[in-house]
């Protein structure tokens, strides 16, 4: 059963089957009202209404359809067709295109309007009003910068944006035994294969589900990420433990174009069903550390440094392009700061 939102001038309209558990949800949002007439449900049309009548039927298929401003789907074509020239990856597309839809929905004008008090007070918004982070609201003014600068041509308009500033938050990280908790959970050949791969070289999600047969060099140990994040190809690390367990999972499964095929044996597995895979990983070892598969690859960049890999090596096996960013791990290491005692024990001694 769907449920249909979509957008008349002012007002969301929302219809569905009929649901005593449906209509609560809808009469939880303030300014609701019932159309006998035309058999509908309407609230006022606002980016937080949106988004909480999305998260209120998230577990439901929906048919939204929001958008009914002929210039601004033509301004939405014009700006995919310009992030692929450009090209950025499916996932930048994906990240700027919901960003600038989103923005869309809160001025309720015509993009090629937009002033740089509108870009304003949507980034207030984002901060007093949904209060996410400040790396959000930066991805929410690049993808309109790109917009005005790219498409419009307009780069006055965000020119002097002020951008909230940067969160220093250091990556969670597991320690060897909650790593070996987790692959120890595994059960599945081929869950097994994905996630040891994917710590044992400190792969990205979006790297170890497009391996090929042909990126694992078993004669040299090294492993070919092919076209990684910003375009970069390099070679990473190959572990014997690893190269085991794929020899496992290939023998049972026989894979062809890619390693780990999702159910369409022509289309690599999917980044959700791996972060699926490894979340019941986590939930059967007992591990209440708030990870992803991406702690995975923090913990393969700590752990090195800690058996005292240099900082260089690491930064060419993650592909970090500045050394800054490879260097957040000497601030979650225990090696530089398990030697220290605290003046507390020295105290207790005397």
């Amino acid at each position: 059963m769907t449920i249909n939102i979509s957008k008349r001038e002012n007002e969301l309209a929302v219809s569905f089957d009929y649901s005593q558990e449906r209509i609560s949800k809808v009469k939880s949002i303030k300014g609701h009202k019932w159309n006998a007439n035309d058999k509908i449900w309407t609230i006022p049309f606002t980016e937080e209404n949106f988004l909480i009548l999305k998260e209120l039927f998230k577990n439901e298929q929906k048919n939204i359809d929001i958008e009914n401003n002929s210039r601004n789907k033509e301004l939405y074509k014009l700006t995919e067709e310009e992030i692929k020239l450009k090209g950025y990856s499916f996932k930048t597309k994906k990240s700027y295109m919901s960003h600038i839809k989103r923005f869309s929905s809160f001025i309720n004008i015509n993009l090629d309007e937009i002033t740089n008090q509108d870009v304003r007070q949507y980034s207030l918004f984002l901060l007093e009003e949904r209060n996410v982070s400040h790396s959000y609201v930066n991805q929410a003014i690049s993808a309109i910068r790109f917009l005005c600068n790219e498409v419009l041509r307009q780069n006055k308009i965000i020119e002097a944006m002020p951008r909230p500033k940067k969160e220093n938050k250091l990556p969670n990280v597991l320690s060897f035994e909650d790593v070996a908790k987790i692959l120890g959970a595994l059960k599945n050949e081929k869950h097994k294969a994905i996630l040891f791969l994917t710590y044992s070289a400190g792969l990205r999600v979006g790297e170890v589900i497009k391996l090929k047969a042909q990126d694992i060099d078993s004669q040299r140990m090294l492993i070919h990420v092919v076209q990684g994040k910003g375009k970069k190809d390099r070679y990473t690390i190959l572990s014997e433990i690893a190269l085991e367990q794929l020899r496992r999972y290939y023998k049972l499964y026989k894979p062809e174009t890619w390693l780990f095929p999702g159910q369409n044996s022509k289309e690599y597995i999917t980044e959700r069903t791996v972060q699926r895979i490894f979340k019941n990983a986590c939930i059967a070892a007992k591990i209440t550390t708030n990870a992803t598969v991406h702690t995975l690859r923090h913990s393969f960049a700590t752990h090195l440094l800690e058996c005292g890999v240099d900082l260089r090596y690491i930064q060419e096996l993650l592909g970090h392009s500045s050394s800054k960013t490879t260097e957040v791990y000497t601030h979650v290491t225990k090696k530089s700061i398990s030697k220290i005692q605290s003046p507390l024990d020295k105290l207790q001694k005397r």
